[in-house]
């Protein structure tokens, strides 16, 4: 299991720097399987389910706000696994910024996940 940061991801952050893009913090999640790497730009089998706008905050991990954070929850439209989440700079198409793969977790119909998504700048 990994969760990474995506070379897209680093784009993302240097263009909000520079005071340009859009926030990445449209949640997904995947059905597919594989290990995340910094190389991906999309999820595993993205779901069919509309990627969420996930409330983000900065949070203290080791020291004051060096983590970015966005929570955001999906329900699933029918049964399914999932096996992988990961945060967008946009509702549709857009640019990972990052990325995390885990066991699957069965779903049924109308069953969530509260997603809380973070990357640490250390």
């Amino acid at each position: 299991m990994a969760t990474i940061l995506a070379n897209t991801g680093k784009a993302i952050t240097t263009a909000r720097l520079k005071g340009t893009g859009t926030e990445p913090n449209y949640v997904a999640w995947g059905t597919g399987a594989g290990t995340a790497a910094i190389t991906d730009t999309t999820l595993f089998t993205e779901s069919s389910e509309t990627r969420v706008a996930g409330t983000s905050t900065q949070v203290t991990t080791t020291t004051t706000n060096d983590t970015y954070q966005a929570v955001g929850t999906l329900v699933a439209a029918a049964g399914k696994t999932i096996t992988n989440a990961g945060l967008f700079d946009a509702i549709t198409t857009g640019n990972l910024f990052m990325k995390g793969d885990f066991t699957g977790v069965v779903l049924n119909t109308g069953e969530s996940i509260q997603f809380t998504m973070q990357v640490q700048y250390t």
